[in-house]
């Protein structure tokens, strides 16, 4: 769909400059996406890896970030592998809802209630970011973090339009429960894409 080189936003590789690369396509329907414009997988011509890679060579951070969309709908042998052959560290963000291809450097994991994530997800998980939309979603993150491995991190992120409401519950959630960080979607407040 599009490819862009920015600052990751959020997560544990918040702040590091990276090249994202957002792939067309989604059938998880998260209702507060804020790129639906990615969901319709026709709307977005394949583009060739070599032209992918060339892109994404033109900047000097060695950090792409997958993304989508649901990036998994698709196998990723290919593309990461030539991505790492250029010398790439390579993350992915995904709801778990397909198959685990290619090779990573950080799975960032965000389990989605529109979809259910396959059970082999949360073992390969480095990373488990669930979205704070209301308060039953503390139960969800609980749920899903008994299932990730010991050295996963632990990751809760207000969705961006219920900030102001989340936040205070996700402070007090976190100085209860300190295995959970807060992941604060920077980006936005740095305004950069």
């Amino acid at each position: 769909m599009e490819q862009f080189y920015t600052i990751q936003g959020e997560g544990m590789h918040q702040g590091k400059a990276a090249v994202f690369i957002r792939l067309g396509g989604c059938d998880v329907g998260c209702v507060w996406c804020d790129v639906k414009e990615s969901w319709d997988a026709d709307a977005h011509p394949m583009t060739p890896i070599a032209d992918i890679v060339a892109a994404a060579k033109q900047f000097p951070a060695k950090l792409a970030v997958i993304t989508g969309g649901e990036p998994l709908m698709y196998n990723l042998d290919e593309l990461c592998e030539a991505l790492h052959t250029a010398g790439f560290e390579l993350n992915i963000e995904t709801s778990g809802a397909h198959p685990l291809s290619g090779k990573w450097d950080w799975i960032c994991y965000s389990p989605k209630k529109f979809k259910a994530p396959l059970p082999e997800f949360p073992t390969q998980a480095d990373e488990l970011k669930i979205i704070i939309y209301n308060k039953h979603d503390f139960k969800w993150a609980e749920a899903h973090a008994e299932l990730v491995r010991e050295d996963c991190a632990l990751l809760l992120q207000p969705e961006w339009g219920r900030e102001k409401e989340m936040l205070p519950l996700m402070v007090d959630y976190v100085k209860t429960h300190p295995k959970w960080r807060i992941s604060l979607q920077t980006h936005k407040y740095m305004d950069v894409p």
